[in-house]
């Protein structure tokens, strides 16, 4: 531990002050020696002004003089002495009061250099809580970013998904699409074949007809025109519904088929229906994964828009660190 400047110096730096013809104060002690505190300068300058007064009380050898002449210079010597003491008590007094006003001055910067110093630690305790509760919001905020670029990636994969899925989907409407053009175009071929078949058996029968009725009206007038024909006329009109007779199986049978075919119609119309019901569905299943889909980019969007900030915070705190 520091001593001080020493004693010895300061009462050289005081006679050399005084020599001057300058009161030696604290300041031009200081000033004359170049460094020492106020107070241990101004304790040792008190010291030197009480043996400063001591060295002027005392008696100086003097020659051998008349004592009329020593007695009157001793006398002089005791007026000068107490005058000196007089200007020395009063430079004292000014000096206690200048040292009191500066023991004032450094008690107040000690007492402002406490305050100062418990408000820095304060803050320093505030500063430390502050870093603590943001280490653990970092913490958690990265436990967050996890979290949230793990829902990311699921529901990336779950867009994905959804997307095979989708063209699957697509391309099962699409081959149901080419099933039911091609099974409309065969019923459409096979309801065209079979009108025009009916309508060929209904002409002819028509036309068959026609001519038995064409044959018995002939034959009719014949009777009437000769009696003489009329049992060939009979024979011909026999043999004419004979001939209706064997056609009108051969109508049946074809009306059966005609029936067997509309049946076949009605079953493909059938099949038609339930393949644009499976259609429907597909298409509405379609739809239902694709708005899923939208829906899952949505909240990849969103997710990632909260994400970005969070991972640039990341990014700037390490930089922020290690600039500090």
């Amino acid at each position: 531990m520091a001593v001080g400047v020493p004693e010895t110096d300061v009462f050289a730096a005081a006679d050399t002050v005084l020599a001057r013809g300058e009161r030696p104060t604290v300041e031009r002690v200081r000033l004359e020696l170049g460094r020492g505190s106020p107070a241990r300068v101004g304790s040792l300058l008190d010291q030197w002004w009480d043996r400063l007064a001591q060295r002027l009380r005392g008696e100086t050898r003097l020659p051998s003089l008349p004592s009329e002449v020593s007695q009157a210079f001793l006398s002089i010597w005791q007026q000068a002495v107490q005058l000196a003491e007089a200007v020395v008590e009063q430079s004292l007094d000014e000096q206690r009061k200048v040292l009191m006003d500066e023991r004032a001055e450094v008690f107040a910067i000690e007492d402002a250099a406490r305050q100062e110093a418990a408000q820095y630690r304060q803050q320093a305790v505030t500063a430390i809580a502050q870093q603590q509760f943001a280490e653990r919001r970092l913490a958690d905020l990265e436990r967050l970013l996890e979290q949230g670029q793990r829902q990311i990636d699921d529901l990336t994969q779950q867009r994905d998904g959804l997307k095979a899925e989708c063209e699957i989907g697509r391309e099962r409407i699409q081959t149901v699409e080419r099933q039911l053009l091609s099974h409309r175009y065969d019923a459409d071929q096979a309801r065209k074949a079979q009108e025009t078949y009916v309508k060929g058996v209904e002409e002819r029968a028509h036309r068959e007809v026609d001519r038995a009725r064409e044959e018995a009206k002939a034959t009719g007038v014949q009777l009437k025109e000769a009696g003489k024909q009329s049992a060939q006329l009979q024979k011909q009109l026999d043999t004419a519904l004979k001939t209706l007779d064997l056609i009108k199986p051969e109508l049946a049978a074809e009306k059966a088929l005609a029936a067997q075919s509309a049946r076949q119609v009605a079953e493909w119309e059938a099949k038609f229906a339930v393949h644009s019901t499976l259609l429907e569905n597909a298409q509405h299943a379609a739809t239902t994964q694709q708005v899923r889909a939208e829906t899952l980019e949505q909240v990849i969007t969103h997710l990632r828009s909260q994400v970005q900030p969070i991972r640039r915070k990341r990014v700037t705190k390490p930089a922020a660190t290690k600039d500090t």
